[in-house]
């Protein structure tokens, strides 16, 4: 069935919907307003009329709250905010005009920068025309601007990821400070990004790993060759980006940037974007032996921060090495796998100290990764309940099984429910699948029965489907009872959807 109906709530659902006891934030809910950073933000987002929440969000997701002594990523943003200097792009330098700030303090105080990045977000807000009073979503063009992406799907990526984090809500430690944004029920208005390339989406598979998405380099950063006729492939180097996943995508993507990398994966969620073929020589290992003879994979993150570090992360990558070295006779050993550090003249340090190798070494080999998993398909017996307002459908190739189930957005939540038998108490990822077309839901809330209570967070059905995407960690009781449910009480347009979920340990 396509779906075409967008139908709106009124605004007391609306705020109804914060009252309602089966669906709650999610762990960050308390935002904490204390310490200089979490003042600055607030400063700040006064000052140049930023929303605070979305100046916040984007800080995590570019640095995690780091500014790095200073130090510049690999594409050269400086900061928490990662205002950019490089031949391209000019962010630091239009911060300092518009601040006042010398770009010395913009780089080096914490403070100085998230004005900074505040005063370039209101910048690129009066140049798109948008209103005073325009909502959290309306930013959305905003976003993507600031991300100085190459292209428009680049651009939408890291919008992407920021709403994301909206809807997930996020805490962040700054040394001691703790900063938090709740989540948000919050539609994303993509206007023109709309029709860019989704590059979640099953349309931009990659050639030589199905479950990494394709998004090319630039040809003039790496060789084009026919590999392994022409070199043999005998290493994987693992490498850590120096910025985020998308900024780093776009980086690639420049032709100014005279480096690249096979692929790309992400920290959140473990997502693998493949920039260079296999067969192709990419310029990442700053030694041309170790280049031909290689795979090179980057990890979103700083070395110098193990936030980045996520088990979803160290999964995903380990599926993609282990992958390479079946398919190229690699050694799945600390011989074949090695990082960037270990080349030969190598003046990088990554992947760093806090680089879990025996865990990554386990995951590889099969030694350490998923311990428990269960699928509850929609159609699953005595697994799925969903009252009869749920209805069912076959129309988006995009399901998960034979089928999947679909209502409109009430002020009510009545919720389908995914029942789970959790073998035992403790920390377990969840993850949703769902097909992804524009007339689904903007902010499908996703309840979790935590062992501290309901946890909600929201997704944006209308990109992103076809595949497992990780919702968060949370912590489950043992037992046999309703882990995970689609309510239908949201602000969001577009009829929500009920698909699939998986639960691992």
């Amino acid at each position: 069935m396509r779906a075409t109906r967008t139908p709106r709530l009124t605004l007391l659902a609306t705020s109804i919907l914060a009252m309602l006891t089966l669906v709650l934030p999610t762990a960050a809910n308390a935002t904490t307003r204390t310490g200089p950073l979490t003042a600055a933000f607030d400063q700040a987002a006064e000052t140049y009329r930023v929303p605070r929440d979305l100046l916040v969000t984007i800080a995590y997701a570019e640095t995690h709250f780091d500014g790095h002594a200073g130090q510049p990523s690999a594409s050269g943003g400086y900061g928490v905010m990662h205002l950019v200097s490089n031949p391209t792009a000019k962010v630091l330098e239009k911060a300092a005009g518009l601040t006042g700030l010398s770009k010395r303090a913009l780089r080096n105080d914490s403070g100085a920068n998230v004005k900074g990045g505040a005063a370039v977000l209101r910048a690129y807000a009066d140049e798109l025309g948008l209103p005073a009073d325009a909502g959290l979503g309306a930013w959305y063009p905003v976003v993507a601007k600031y991300s100085n992406a190459a292209d428009p799907a680049t651009a939408r990526l890291y919008a992407d990821t920021v709403y994301d984090f909206l809807g997930k809500g996020l805490t962040g430690a700054a040394g001691a400070e703790q900063i938090s944004v709740a989540a948000q029920n919050v539609t994303a208005e993509r206007g023109a990004y709309a029709e860019a390339q989704d590059l979640t989406a099953m349309a931009a598979m990659s050639p030589d790993y199905p479950p990494a998405a394709w998004v090319a380099a630039n040809s003039g950063n790496y060789t084009a060759s026919s590999r392994e006729s022409s070199y043999n492939i005998d290493r994987v180097i693992i490498h850590v980006t120096q910025g985020s996943y998308a900024g780093t995508i776009s980086w690639f993507q420049n032709p100014s940037a005279n480096v690249s990398a096979h692929y790309v994966i992400r920290s959140s969620d473990g997502a693998v974007t493949q920039m260079v073929r296999d067969k192709d020589v990419a310029w990442h290992a700053g030694n041309w032996s170790y280049n031909t003879r290689s795979i090179g994979i980057e990890h979103e993150g700083f070395v110098d921060n193990p936030s980045w570090f996520t088990d979803a992360m160290y999964r995903s990558s380990a599926a993609l090495t282990a992958y390479l070295c079946n398919k190229y006779g690699i050694p799945k050993t600390r011989t074949g796998i090695i990082g960037h550090n270990e080349v030969p003249g190598a003046t990088h340090t990554d992947p760093g100290r806090y680089w879990d190798w025996n865990k990554y070494m386990q995951y590889v080999t099969g030694g350490g990764g998923t311990t428990w998993s269960t699928i509850v398909d929609n159609a699953t017996d005595g697994r799925f309940t969903a009252s009869a307002n749920w209805g069912t459908s076959t129309y988006s190739t995009q399901r998960h099984g034979a089928d999947y189930r679909f209502a409109d957005p009430v002020a009510a939540s009545d919720a389908a429910w995914f029942k789970a038998s959790i073998p035992s108490s403790g920390t377990y990822n969840v993850e949703v699948w769902y097909p992804a077309l524009p007339g689904y839901n903007s902010s499908a809330p996703y309840i979790v029965a935590t062992s501290s209570g309901n946890q909600t967070v929201y997704v944006d059905q209308r990109s992103g489907g076809g595949g497992w995407r990780s919702i968060g960690t949370f912590s489950l009781n043992a037992g046999d009872y309703n882990v995970v449910g689609v309510s239908r009480w949201t602000s969001g347009t577009g009829l929500v959807i009920a698909d699939a979920v998986r639960i691992s340990k």
